[in-house]
């Protein structure tokens, strides 16, 4: 009996240590961020059900100032779903089977590496299952990408500090961002790129603002029409008073989500400067920091005339996403 029983931890241990191995042999994803894969038969994907999946996974990003998709997708055809194609990171696998699935699988081919499965009898179950997984795939590639941009720019941070010492928080972000204004309630960091800026903005507010449901967009939209007055100037225009401000014709959208294990407010819209022709999207969340009794407000947004803005403004977003509290404790 004793020798059996070491046999059989020998065979697990085995067991194990393969199935280790063959994960630490799995090459590295690649691709460039928000790209997705999308294998399927070419006649599917010019039919319905191709439809449905740009419905989904081309939807116009929320908060941009033209439409551009969530996912930059290519197409494979079923034949051409080998070799390097397969060490894409996100990747939707949409075939038409004897099974009627739907659901995710993690590093199948690389790592990391998310693959939605979509399988139907007929085109009618296949756009069913995409209508009914859609969201949730989106959610699991877009964890994925966040967490690959965050991992790219983690090589080399910015060390400046000024969010620790002003309110006790931190953000990883790039060195390229540097610290252009500070004021004892406000910092704001930013980014040249090509035609613009990208920039990350922080301040707080008493730990009681935002409590009234019914008032919560305007007093969002106020919150940030009086920093923006206060803080982020438009260029000089003589005889004119210029500076940021949430634009006037189209609301935001709010949703309430989880930052850092605490309860926040994700705003995302379009900025304008008053009294001048500028604008472009901007991502605020504003943190509730019970423990400090305030709101944390943090936001990124963008200046980049004429370009597409998506890859900017999902770039903040990560860098929003890293933020710590506390870092005294």
């Amino acid at each position: 009996m004793k020798h059996t029983g070491t046999l059989f931890l020998l065979t697990l241990l085995m067991l194990f240590s393969c199935k280790e191995n063959k994960q630490s042999y799995l090459p590295a994803s690649i691709g460039p961020i928000n790209s997705l894969a999308v294998v399927m038969d070419s006649d599917l994907w010019k039919g319905e059900v191709g439809d449905k999946v740009r419905e989904h996974f081309a939807a116009p990003v929320l908060g941009l100032t033209w439409d551009e998709p969530l996912f930059s997708i290519n197409h494979f055809p079923m034949q051409s779903f080998t070799g390097v194609t397969r060490k894409s990171r996100s990747i939707l696998y949409v075939q038409k089977d004897s099974l009627d699935i739907a659901h995710i699988k993690k590093n199948m081919y690389a790592a990391p590496q998310n693959v939605g499965v979509i399988k139907g009898r007929t085109d009618e179950e296949i756009m069913a299952n995409l209508d009914d997984m859609a969201a949730r795939m989106i959610t699991s590639f877009k964890a994925l990408e966040i967490g690959e941009t965050q991992k790219r720019f983690l090589k080399s941070l910015n060390q400046e500090g000024v969010l620790e010492k002003n309110f006790n928080i931190s953000l990883d972000m790039p060195s390229v961002y540097k610290v252009g204004r500070q004021e004892a309630n406000f910092v704001w960091i930013d980014h040249q790129i090509p035609k613009g800026t990208m920039n990350v903005i922080a301040y707080t507010m008493p730990g009681d603002s935002f409590s009234n449901d019914t008032t919560l967009v305007r007093d969002i939209v106020s919150m940030r029409d009086s920093i923006g007055q206060l803080y982020i100037p438009g260029p000089d225009v003589p005889g004119k008073t210029t500076h940021m401000m949430t634009e006037k014709a189209f609301a935001p959208n709010v949703f309430p989500i989880e930052v850092a294990g605490k309860k926040a407010i994700e705003v995302r819209g379009i900025w304008e400067i008053n009294n001048y022709p500028m604008a472009g999207p901007f991502l605020t969340y504003i943190i509730h920091d019970d423990e400090n009794d305030r709101k944390m407000v943090v936001e990124g947004f963008t200046f980049a005339p004429a370009t597409e803005k998506r890859d900017y403004m999902f770039q903040l977003e990560a860098v929003l996403r890293t933020i710590k509290f506390d870092l005294t404790k």
